[in-house]
């Protein structure tokens, strides 16, 4: 089940309403210049005016630390046998795996799990992730772009949480995570001893994930030395490969590494558009192994994740927190290169 916004919202303590009392719909239409009835459509997810108007809701209800008060619904409601899922994208297959493995798990138990996409805007997500907590006993939190204040913040007062995809010794809540700047470095080894030499870097959204890989490729370049690696503007998704073509094109690279799976297919489709072709003259790989990647065409060499695994994990921590108990220790996955034909020597090496 897909969670949209709700309006039963409240200021948290410390927040410049809080002085006055509890926050209201209201409080927010005032400070955003519109009425009630928009700020609940915004928050409910089905406004359908301008984009802007929908921006300065969400700023005003962020400014008043407009959030649920979970702790007086949980009295008032007892346990509601849901645990909440915050994603950055469910459109990602990757994150689509992970609520596979977390969301059988739970079933197991009797839980359901409500989700919640923060459409890759960082800056919404401290705010949605206390409005999904508000319908639910405890939250796993995917946030590999949330900020470090935002992130130890939530994950102190909106417990009991388990972190996803994300590590901060800031962050007491259980972690699980995966190396992505070991995989990286995996990835541009593979690459170099094909024969290599002139990579490029097609980046993420800003954030601990996409540095993490920037850091993976410069221990690389380090140990080897004789190596040039170029960054290049991309995201997340397929749009932004397809829109790093030009740039893939024009770098002289032989190799180029996207950032995740879905940039790679993106790249891969508008390369052969432009008549490159995979990997005769450019060799393309992803990261995160996602369930089509062996699939394209050419068949998509990428760093393996065990996502499913990862959701099963989450639920067990999830479920020793909440019966009191310790949860287990956390884990950091060592992702597993999977060598497929979308890799290649240079044309100067054959």
């Amino acid at each position: 089940m897909v969670l949209n916004r709700g309006d039963d919202a409240r200021v948290q303590e410390g927040s410049p309403m809080a002085k006055t009392g509890a926050t209201t719909i209201a409080d927010v239409a005032n400070h955003a210049g519109v009425s009630p009835a928009t700020v609940s459509r915004v928050m409910n997810g089905r406004f359908l005016g301008e984009p802007e108007v929908g921006e300065r809701v969400r700023a005003s209800a962020a400014q008043l630390n407009y959030s649920p008060n979970h702790l007086a619904r949980s009295f008032a409601l007892g346990k509601t046998k849901a645990i909440a899922f915050l994603v950055p994208d469910l459109a990602n297959p990757a994150f689509q795996t992970v609520l596979a493995g977390l969301s059988k798990a739970a079933a197991t138990d009797g839980y359901r799990v409500l989700v919640a996409d923060s459409a890759e805007s960082a800056a919404d997500e401290p705010v949605l992730a206390a409005e999904v907590r508000s319908r639910c006993d405890a939250i796993v939190l995917c946030a590999p772009r949330m900020s470090e204040d935002d992130l130890e913040r939530t994950t102190a007062t909106l417990g009991p949480v388990v972190l996803m995809n994300r590590s901060s010794p800031r962050v007491t809540a259980p972690t699980l995570s995966v190396d992505s700047r070991a995989g990286f470095e995996l990835i541009a080894q593979h690459l170099y001893a094909l024969g290599h030499r002139r990579l490029v870097y097609v980046a993420g959204p800003e954030g601990v994930a996409n540095a993490n890989r920037i850091k993976g490729l410069g221990d690389f370049a380090e140990t080897v030395g004789d190596v040039t690696i170029i960054h290049v503007a991309g995201g997340a998704g397929s749009e932004d490969g397809l829109a790093a073509v030009e740039a893939v094109a024009s770098s002289g690279a032989t190799a180029a590494l996207a950032f995740n799976d879905l940039v790679a297919v993106g790249l891969v489709h508008g390369l052969v558009e432009r008549g490159i072709r995979v990997p005769d003259d450019v060799s393309v790989t992803g990261f995160d192994d996602i369930p089509f990647a062996r699939f394209l065409s050419p068949s998509l060499t990428t760093a393996s994740v065990p996502h499913d695994v990862l959701g099963t994990l989450a639920w067990a921590r999830m479920q020793a927190l909440m019966a009191g108990m310790p949860p287990e220790h956390n884990v950091v996955f060592q992702p597993r290169l999977e060598v497929r034909r979308s890799t290649a020597p240079p044309p100067a090496a054959e």
